[in-house]
């Protein structure tokens, strides 16, 4: 039997970290909040808003699921997939994918942001897991929505993936505009050089 308390465990831990905790350092280190999503109607906050909808979603989806398995079928379980072996190995991606999001934050340092910081410039981080992805964390929460819906396989798991996927997408694209304007022909260089994922 899985254990129903593991994704809301694992859930605060990722918040936690992979937010709380970094936005705290760099803020700390640098009297920059990293935070940059704002409530204007802009395509990059409008992507913010998604995201904190994703968010708001999958808590619902891991709190019933550890604490109201009985409304849990309203979620439309996927129960095909529903096998030990499935949900191990979402739980392995699930592992793998938070851990690689917080070194990826810490190689990034003072230059993380959650969203697009148009008034403080930041460093091109090349060095780390950036050497073979440009975009190491948002590949981490890809891989985070994959495993969370292979341990908890429904109707609504998988709309967060594909959603995130294609919202993930966006912002990356999003992002790399930034940097192009930002670092210019360093950046050009280093996408020659990089992968978008891997």
């Amino acid at each position: 039997m899985f254990p129903r308390y593991f994704l809301a465990l694992y859930f605060v831990a990722y918040i936690i970290a992979a937010f709380f905790w970094r936005s705290y350092l760099v803020k700390k280190r640098t009297g920059i909040n990293p935070v940059t999503l704002k409530s204007s109607q802009s395509v990059r906050d409008f992507i913010g808003r998604i995201f904190k909808l994703l968010f708001a979603i999958i808590a619902v989806v891991v709190m019933v699921f550890a604490f109201i398995p009985g409304y849990y079928e309203y979620l439309v379980p996927i129960h095909w997939l529903e096998q030990e072996a499935v949900r191990w190995a979402g739980s392995v991606l699930l592992l793998l994918s938070l851990l690689w999001t917080v070194f990826a934050q810490a190689q990034m340092g003072e230059s993380w942001r959650i969203g697009i910081d148009e008034k403080n410039r930041t460093a091109l981080v090349q060095r780390g897991v950036f050497k073979v992805s440009r975009n190491p964390i948002f590949l981490g929460m890809m891989t985070t929505l994959g495993g969370l819906f292979l341990v908890i396989p429904n109707a609504v798991t998988l709309l967060t993936f594909v959603l995130g996927v294609v919202v993930i997408n966006v912002q990356v694209r999003l992002e790399e505009e930034h940097l192009k304007t930002l670092h210019g022909d360093d950046f050009v260089s280093y996408c020659r050089r990089v992968r978008r994922w891997l």
